[in-house]
């Protein structure tokens, strides 16, 4: 994504947010009432902005898994669940996450291919007020499927992350869940170590607000050929973490090369050897 496109975007939010709070339903006690799959008006907008006016089919093709309530806003885990494999004849080909009501509601744009085995994914998002978290699938035959959840917390845009070991900013892990086997889709995580700070934490030493600094793109590869891209934003958690699925044909080395805001390159390596 480029960094116009990223910023154009940030002002649209901050005008549709500004627009869109007298339009919430209200609940009891004042806070803001909704249910999963319903629309806002800043999903419209950025619906537009994004997709133009394509038709989009509701769940089935995606589910996203993610809670009604969550006790932590800068870490809100988030599930990405296809309803069929990855295969040359029909592949889920780009995934987008949106969090309606962030200051950059863009947080991730996935692009795929039919080597992962299944588009799954797992990750952890920041979410800054009560609002529904988005996934839209774009499949290999251009059409759109969505699915979302309302979760209800706040502040996750605004909490510091932990700063007690910065030499280790952009550790890039790389690691199995479970052991590989040839030609099986098999569980994997890379986990950057890094604040993704959002440009909206306070540093309560100088009372100033601690500049942006984030992951901005993440590149993972098996022996040398495209696995996913992913272009991300501050609205992935602090230590942004991606777990997917993958299909060992063979041995060879699981790579993720990463990318921040001050153009600093991180490398994450795993030899693997699938048994057969």
């Amino acid at each position: 994504m480029s960094p116009t496109r990223r910023d154009g975007l940030r002002v649209l939010a901050a005008c549709v947010l500004g627009g869109a709070a007298p339009a919430l339903r209200a609940a009891p006690g004042g806070l803001p009432s909704a249910a999963d799959g319903d629309s806002s008006p800043a999903w419209e907008v950025l619906r537009a902005r994004l997709f133009g006016e394509r038709p989009m089919a509701a769940q089935d093709a995606v589910q996203l898994v993610a809670p009604k309530r969550a006790p932590y806003g800068a870490s809100v885990p988030v599930k990405i669940v296809p309803a069929f494999a990855q295969t040359p004849a029909r592949w889920v080909k780009r995934l987008t996450l949106v969090v309606d009501h962030n200051p950059s509601p863009l947080a991730a744009v996935l692009d795929l291919t039919p080597a992962l085995g299944f588009a799954e994914f797992e990750t952890r998002l920041r979410v800054d007020q009560y609002s529904h978290v988005r996934v839209v699938a774009e499949l290999s035959d251009g059409t759109l499927h969505t699915d979302s959840r309302y979760v209800k917390t706040s502040g996750g845009c605004s909490a510091p992350p932990n700063r007690d070991a910065p030499e280790h900013i952009g550790r890039t892990l790389v690691r199995l869940l479970e052991p590989a086997r040839r030609g099986v889709a098999g569980a994997a995580e890379v986990t950057v170590l890094h604040p993704n700070d959002t440009g909206f934490e306070l540093d309560q030493s100088t009372l100033l607000y601690i500049p942006a600094h984030f992951v901005r793109s993440l590149a993972v590869r098996w022996a040398g050929a495209p696995l996913f891209d992913a272009e991300l934003d501050f609205s992935v958690s602090e230590n942004p973490s991606w777990r997917f699925r993958f299909v060992p044909q063979g041995p060879g080395e699981l790579h993720a090369e990463v990318l921040d805001t001050h153009d600093e390159r991180f490398v994450g390596r795993l030899d693997v050897e699938p048994a057969a």
